[in-house]
C-alpha cells in the first residue's frame, strides 16, 4: 500500500511533499489576514457543516473523474496488485490532497471570519472527512448510484435539521465508516476511466468549425456543463438576495458574480495538445479566439439573461439600460477570459481539479466588479461604457483580420 500511495502522492504533491509546505504556509497567511483585519461574517453551523461537506465531495469527484489520472492508473494496474491495497491507497492520496489543499483553504477563511467552538471545528472537520469518503464510496458504486443519492441526501438532512443534537457527530461518524466498509468491497477498476473519442473539430463536416467543437466539447465534458447549470440556478437565486439593496446597484454586481464560470474559461489550460496546435499553426488568433469569445459571451450572457428575467419576476423594474449591461458585462468577461487564456494559460497543474481552483479565476469577476461600481453609480453611465465596447468590437475585428 505504501508504495502506491508514494506514486500517487508524489504526482499530486511533488516529489518532496513540498506543495503540502507551501498551502499549509499559505492558507496560515489568509487566516491571518482576514482575522486581522477584523472581517465577521456570520454564519450558521449548518451552512458551516454543508459548505465544508459539498467543497470536499465536490472537489474529491472532481479529482475521480480527472483524465490525467488515467495514464498512471494504467501503468500502475498492469503490475500485480492487491484490489485493496490499491483501492485504499488511491482514495488516501486523493483524500489527503483535497483535504490539505483544498478543503484547508476553506476552512482557514471560515474561521478567521467566524467565531467557532471546538465541537463546531471537529465537526467541520469530520464533515470533510465524510464528504470525501462518501464522493468515493459513491463513485465506486456504478450499478447503484441512486442509493448512493438516497444516501447522500440522507445525509444532508442531518447536516441541515440535526446538527445541533447529541447524535450528529456519531451519524457523521457511521457515514464514513460505512463509506470505509464500500470502499473495503469496491473493485479497484471501477476508479478507472476508460477513454472516450476525443471530439474533433471537424467531425462529419467538410469544413472544421471551430464554434460545433465548443459544443461537441461541453457535450463530452458533462461535469462542465453541469457547472453553467448551476450557474443558472444562482442566476435565478441572486435576486432574491439583492433585492434588499437600494434601487438597481445590485444589477452590475450579479453580472460581474455570474460571470466566474470556470470550466468553459480554461480550454487551453486543461488541453496542452491544443494550446499548442493553436499557437503553432498560422491564423488560429483569428480562427479560434474570435469564436471562443464569442462562445463565452453567449454563456455569461445566458445566465445574466435569466438574471434578468428572475429580477423582473421577484422585483420587477426591468429596463433597457439593464438589458445594454447584460451585453457589456457579458462581452468585457468573455475578451478577457480569452485574453488570460492566450497570454497566460495555466501551466503548472497536476490534476483538473487544481484548474478549477486556481486563483486566476477571480481575475475577471474581479475585474467586473470594479467595473459594477462604475456602471451601478448612475445608468448614465453607461453610455460612454457601450461607446467603449464597440470600440472594442471593431478592435477585436481589426486584430483578427490582421492576424
Amino acid at each position: 500500500m505504501k508504495v502506491f500511495f508514494n506514486a500517487f502522492a508524489k504526482k499530486l504533491f511533488g516529489a518532496k511533499y513540498e506543495r503540502v509546505a507551501r498551502a499549509v504556509v499559505i492558507y496560515f497567511v489568509v487566516f491571518l489576514g482576514l482575522h486581522g483585519a477584523g472581517v465577521q461574517i456570520p454564519v450558521a453551523p449548518s451552512v458551516f457543516y454543508l459548505m465544508v461537506t459539498a467543497f470536499s465531495a465536490g472537489v474529491m469527484w472532481q479529482a475521480l473523474t480527472s483524465k490525467d489520472n488515467r495514464a498512471q492508473m494504467q501503468n500502475i494496474m498492469m503490475l500485480p496488485l492487491e484490489e485493496r491495497e490499491f483501492v485504499a491507497a488511491y482514495v488516501a492520496a486523493l483524500g489527503s490532497y483535497v483535504m490539505l489543499t483544498k478543503t484547508a483553504a476553506l476552512l482557514a477563511v471560515l474561521l478567521a471570519v467566524s467565531p467557532w467552538r471546538g465541537t463546531e471545528i471537529l465537526g467541520a472537520v469530520l464533515c470533510g472527512g465524510n464528504g470525501i469518503l462518501m464522493a468515493a464510496a459513491i463513485f465506486s458504486m456504478k450499478r447503484n448510484r441512486y442509493g448512493g443519492m438516497i444516501w447522500m441526501a440522507a445525509v444532508l438532512a442531518v447536516l441541515f435539521f440535526g446538527w445541533e443534537r447529541p447524535w450528529f457527530i456519531p451519524v457523521i461518524v457511521v457515514s464514513a465508516v460505512l463509506a470505509v466498509l464500500v470502499l473495503r468491497r469496491a473493485d479497484a477498476y471501477s476508479f478507472y476511466l476508460q477513454e472516450k473519442n476525443k471530439v474533433s473539430i471537424a467531425k462529419g463536416r467538410r469544413q472544421y468549425s471551430v464554434g460545433i467543437y465548443f459544443f461537441r466539447y461541453l457535450e463530452s465534458h458533462k461535469n462542465y456543463l453541469m457547472n453553467s447549470v448551476v450557474l443558472w440556478c444562482a442566476a435565478c437565486v441572486l435576486p432574491y438576495l439583492f433585492r434588499q439593496m437600494e434601487g438597481t446597484s445590485a444589477i452590475p454586481v450579479g453580472f460581474a458574480i455570474l460571470s466566474m464560470n470556470t470550466p468553459v474559461c480554461i480550454m487551453l489550460s486543461c488541453d496542452h495538445g491544443l494550446e499548442q496546435a493553436v499557437h503553432f499553426l498560422p491564423g488560429q488568433m483569428k480562427c479560434f479566439c474570435v469564436p471562443y469569445g464569442f462562445f463565452l459571451f453567449l454563456c455569461t450572457l445566458a445566465a445574466d439573461l435569466m438574471f434578468l428575467c428572475s429580477w423582473q419576476v421577484q422585483a420587477g423594474g426591468v429596463t433597457r439600460w439593464m438589458l445594454g449591461a447584460a451585453c457589456f458585462f457579458a462581452m468585457q468577461s468573455a475578451v478577457f477570459s480569452v485574453l488570460l487564456e492566450w497570454f497566460f494559460p495555466i501551466r503548472s497543474w497536476r490534476i483538473e481539479s487544481d484548474l478549477w481552483h486556481h486563483p486566476r479565476k477571480y481575475a475577471v469577476p474581479t475585474v467586473m466588479l470594479l467595473l459594477a461600481g462604475a456602471v451601478g453609480t448612475a445608468p448614465e453611465s453607461l453610455v460612454p461604457l457601450m461607446l467603449l465596447l464597440g470600440v472594442e468590437i471593431t478592435g477585436l475585428l481589426l486584430w483578427g483580420r490582421r492576424y
